[in-house]
């Protein structure tokens, strides 16, 4: 009887194993990604059909809200209120700006100034005083809002503003916040915030909800002001861990690209409050007599997202086209290093071509498991004659890239599988020269204190388990 029960168990889950691996391939995916899925069903089943289950099935066709049309709303809302005059795009750039336009009814704006801020010590007392200063709104998005001494000093500041008159509404990720206590939003609330999560995962709907998360550091302070970048609200970023500091970028810009800011923040918050806001209050005329940083700036900027929602992989292409036109250098820092095969081509070419391309990566990430899988996409594009630099002062979260001096973009979009296809990211593409070599100088100032892969032995020259290790990690990497 025993064997019986075996047998019937046995073929129960072969049966569940060969549909799910059906489900896979028949989902049309990445083949890199369908292999990984199959793989990991196959040699793991039980573990792999629960994952695959979780972050595998694609329900962001089916049952999220569409970006693309909320993106038209948005569109029309805020042209009603933008007058540009003497707008002007280099030849250069008009492809990668039109395909922005196309693809993710991203407009270019002008931008009057653009501060760069390294670290938590000039970032946060910035944001702090912009705060204080509020008159009419303040809209932040972010993937994480610590319960810690400098969260709670932010939580007060908002309050405090909120009760002066001032609107203030937050998303947070509901994934990213997991640890934080439900009390500290309600505090908020309390205080007169709207407070919304981002698609908040709870049962049933935890499976179709928790692979698509939003990673946005958006930050608006009444239409004139905008942050973007990679920093959380968190001490971490001031005081690094016990293990090591942290190093990250955050850009603060006025002129009219804070509309696109507006923009974007006001469609996150229609997808989690179901309240559209086309108010012209927000989209106010002051941006436009702003005082720009030199008497004829000709910089020029696009804000550009993309989630699992929208019909292309935006940021990622954006990525593709503006890599394959370089033409003397790609500096690129980020802080896992897992590409799809897209950008990794992209890379390899260009570097087979000529053209400087760096990697900054940190040497002790936060992840292991992501370091180890981004070993050996870093070994490939240094065979291929890329310069791979590791940081060593603490762990780099900064996610930046500068091209011939001319193009710069920064956001939260991290140089891996996830950021570009499943996560809600959003970056700011800026094409003028000054802004691009002040970001460089960040980036050659970053290299300075890296050591060169070259000269790590255990990642240039790992040994057998090692080096199986990397291999097993970076075939599901994919997955990551």
């Amino acid at each position: 009887m025993g064997g019986l029960f075996y047998i019937i168990g046995m073929t129960l889950l072969w049966g569940v194993i060969a549909l799910t691996v059906i489900h896979v391939v028949m989902d049309n995916r990445q083949p890199a990604k369908t292999m990984a899925w199959a793989l990991v069903i196959l040699f793991l089943p039980l573990v792999g059909i629960v994952l695959y289950i979780f972050f595998g099935i694609n329900h962001r066709r089916e049952r999220l809200v569409s970006q693309r049309s909320l993106d038209q709303l948005s569109k029309r809302s805020m042209l009603g209120f933008v007058e540009q005059q003497d707008l002007h795009v280099a030849d250069s750039h008009k492809q990668l700006v039109d395909l922005f336009i196309n693809q993710n009814l991203s407009l270019p704006f002008k931008v009057s100034a653009v501060d760069i801020m390294t670290d938590g010590y000039s970032f946060f007392p910035e944001l702090l005083s912009d705060i204080g200063q509020a008159k009419h709104h303040i809209h932040i998005s972010m993937y994480i809002f610590e319960e810690d001494a400098l969260g709670n000093l932010i939580a007060d500041a908002l309050i405090d503003k909120s009760r002066q008159g001032v609107k203030v509404r937050v998303i947070y990720d509901d994934v990213g916040c997991w640890r934080v206590p439900h009390r500290f939003f309600e505090r908020m609330r309390e205080g007169g915030i709207e407070v919304q999560p981002f698609l908040p995962v709870h049962f049933p709907t935890f499976t179709s909800k928790v692979n698509y998360r939003n990673h946005r550091k958006i930050i608006v302070i009444d239409g004139v002001v905008g942050y973007i970048g990679g920093m959380n609200i968190a001490l971490r970023y001031v005081k690094g861990t016990d293990e090591q500091p942290w190093r990250d970028t955050m850009l603060r810009l006025q002129g009219p690209i804070v509309y696109s800011l507006q923009r974007a923040f006001l469609v996150d918050w229609y997808f989690v409050d179901r309240t559209l806001i086309t108010n012209r209050d927000y989209y106010p005329t002051d941006v436009q007599n702003s005082t720009l940083n030199t008497p004829h700036s000709t910089a020029v900027a696009q804000v550009v997202t993309s989630s699992a929602t929208a019909r292309y992989p935006e940021i990622m292409q954006g990525y593709v086209r503006a890599i394959t036109a370089a033409r003397r250098y790609i500096y690129l820092e980020t802080p896992y290093f897992i590409p799809n095969e897209p950008v990794l081509f992209a890379l390899k070419t260009a570097t087979m071509a000529g053209v400087d391309v760096r990697i900054l990566c940190p040497r002790h990430s936060d992840a292991r498991f992501t370091e180890w899988a981004s070993r050996s996409y870093l070994r490939e594009l240094h065979e291929a004659g890329a310069k791979v630099y590791l940081y060593e002062p603490g762990f780099m979260h900064s996610k930046l890239m500068v091209i011939d001096d001319a193009l710069v973009t920064c956001g939260s979009t991290n140089a891996d599988f996830r950021s570009f296809e499943n996560n809600f990211e959003a970056n700011v593409f800026i094409y003028d020269q000054g802004t691009a070599l002040r970001l460089k100088k960040v980036f050659l100032d970053d290299q300075s204190l890296c050591v060169t892969l070259e000269n790590v032995s255990s990642w240039m020259h790992p040994t057998f388990f090692p080096r199986l290790w990397e291999s097993l990690t970076r075939m599901i990497s994919p997955l990551l």
